[in-house]
């Protein structure tokens, strides 16, 4: 559809203008979903459009840009924009960060103010209508702590690449002082720093909430040369770090349809077993959150393996055996 071409064309020409190095045609391919030929000619209709588009160099590669942004009726959100930003201000709000959610706020006011009375005033209606029609469920579990005056102190030390020092403290164990190369943020059910010792180099994780006297510290402190936030997240089945195994699950036909489209972990496979139920794999850290995630699925989860995950399942179930004996006594 024409629609459909023109709504590609202008999506291409905002990643143009929003990337300072530009965009190859590999990733125009790979972003929009489409083969070179379509990218090809994608790239020309922006260029036919917004005369402003640059070329540069980047051997092997040519990448395009807009420089100097677009129009505001060019970027004019949309509905489902606002609502999905008002939404994840919400979660946010919701979960306990007030902070983070203040933020999102801030700049959905800011999108609103640069937006035209008209076209705010075409939008407001259906705003609101979807604002009263949708909301967040909140689940039970922890709260996650991500103080502001934290979280600038570590992103202040990261983009300086700084070691950031503070106290940590665990329960049961008494206060340490801590000086680290901070490498950035996991965001959870529990907020953590990931930082590298700065002598050995491992990679540690450090609950947010239990961090006081963050301060960033004279000298030079960066993460590995090797090191990704993204693939170290994917390791753990949450975000506890521990040793990496492989876990092979068989889920009951009952629970095998809600098994396939459950995300368990980025290298999952799932292979259908003849009776219905399906053969869950994966490698991955963390077996006491994965442990605890298994109760909710009651019996339909059969753990295969690794034995160190029955091991932890059973611990579980015998601490929660002694709680209800307890209770009933």
């Amino acid at each position: 559809m024409r629609h459909d071409k023109a709504a590609m064309v202008l999506d291409l020409a905002r990643r143009m203008a929003a990337s300072a190095e530009g965009v190859t045609l590999g990733e125009i391919e790979r972003d929009l979903d489409v083969g070179r030929r379509t990218a090809e000619r994608l790239r020309d209709a922006v260029i036919g459009l917004f005369p402003q588009t640059e070329e540069v160099s980047d051997p092997p590669n040519k990448r395009w840009r807009i420089r100097g942004g677009l129009s505001a009726f060019e970027q004019a959100p949309t509905t489902a924009e606002l609502i999905e930003l008002a939404k994840a201000a919400q979660a946010l709000r919701a979960s306990g960060e007030p902070g983070r959610a203040a933020a999102l706020e801030g700049l959905e006011r800011k999108l609103k103010s640069a937006m035209r009375s008209t076209t705010l005033n075409r939008l407001a209606p259906d705003l609101e209508a979807l604002v009263r029609a949708e909301t967040i469920a909140v689940q039970a579990g922890p709260r996650p702590s991500a103080d502001e005056a934290v979280l600038a102190e570590i992103r202040q030390a990261i983009l300086a690449g700084r070691p950031l020092g503070f106290i940590y403290s665990r329960p049961g164990a008494e206060a340490r002082s801590r000086s680290v190369a901070p490498c950035g943020v996991m965001f959870g059910r529990a907020n953590y720093l990931v930082a590298a010792d700065r002598e050995s180099g491992r990679i540690q994780t450090f609950r947010l909430d239990r961090m006081s006297a963050v301060r960033g510290e004279e000298g030079v402190a960066s993460p590995p040369a090797d090191f990704d936030l993204q693939a170290f997240a994917s390791q753990s089945f949450g975000i506890y770090q521990d040793e990496i195994e492989d876990v092979v699950l068989n889920v009951s036909p009952e629970g095998a349809d809600e098994a396939r489209a459950w995300r368990w972990h980025p290298t999952q496979s799932i292979e259908d077993r003849p009776d219905g139920g399906v053969v869950v794999r994966f490698r991955a850290s963390g077996m006491r959150e994965l442990a605890w995630h298994l109760f909710t699925w009651g019996d339909q989860v059969e753990i295969i393996g690794p034995a160190r995950l029955k091991t932890v399942m059973t611990q579980a179930l015998e601490g929660a055996r002694r709680a209800l004996d307890r209770a009933q006594a």
